[in-house]
């Protein structure tokens, strides 16, 4: 799938299921992941504090060397002109064997181009289901 079908506002549930594997185990800076999906002045309001573009990318770079994989099920998406919405389960395994379980609702608000400019979300953790520790693969591109 190439980045322009895969941004938020074209499909919602392939950046969903696609931007963490590229952006924790993808061979690009993570930086440049993060920009293709997001506009400049983005900011994730994640359980009310707010994350700008390095505080995320300051928390992703960790990610690459301390998970082993990482999993999205989704339960709903919908999008509705420039907002998106969603409710979804993101599953992380860590090198030491760790399993992490989120289950996130998620409302954004788009930029014209399809790119995600803001997001507020609630999280809470969930138990964590048997998952294989195998690598992660990513999405085709």
């Amino acid at each position: 799938m190439s980045t322009e079908e895969g941004l938020p506002g074209r499909n919602l549930g392939a950046y969903l299921t696609g931007y963490p594997v590229e952006v924790a185990f993808g061979a690009d800076d993570a930086a440049e992941v993060f920009d293709r999906y997001h506009t400049p002045d983005f900011v994730l309001y994640n359980d009310g504090t707010p994350l700008d573009r390095e505080k995320l990318l300051a928390h992703v770079r960790p990610a690459r060397r301390r998970a082993t994989s990482v999993h999205i099920e989704l339960h709903e998406t919908l999008v509705s002109g420039d907002r998106v919405a969603a409710r979804y389960i993101l599953t992380a395994v860590m090198v030491k064997g760790t399993v992490i379980a989120t289950e996130i609702y998620m409302f954004g608000q788009l930029a014209e181009d399809g790119r995600l400019r803001r997001i507020d979300q609630l999280t809470r953790l969930v138990p964590a289901p048997a998952v294989a520790t195998g690598p992660a693969v990513l999405p085709p591109r």
